[in-house]
């Protein structure tokens, strides 16, 4: 099952599973963290996360697609 677009809701839940706290107040963009690293959560305005999005959250979060479609 290949990824497929989420909203930023499941998102939050999702990376809370796999570990990560937050999200916290940040910048421009709340950001959540599991140890030293710390990823910036998206806000799309209308609709749900695309999939190029959504795998580069997942690239600067450290999380291979197995692992994120297992969670």
């Amino acid at each position: 099952m290949p990824v497929s677009p989420v909203s930023r809701r499941e998102l939050v839940a999702r990376l809370r599973r796999l570990g990560f706290d937050g999200p916290y107040a940040g910048g421009r963009h709340a950001f959540m963290e599991r140890g030293k690293v710390r990823v910036p959560i998206p806000n799309p305005h209308h609709g749900d996360l695309s999939t190029a999005l959504l795998r580069e959250v997942l690239r600067l979060a450290g999380v291979q697609e197995e692992e994120w479609l297992g969670s």
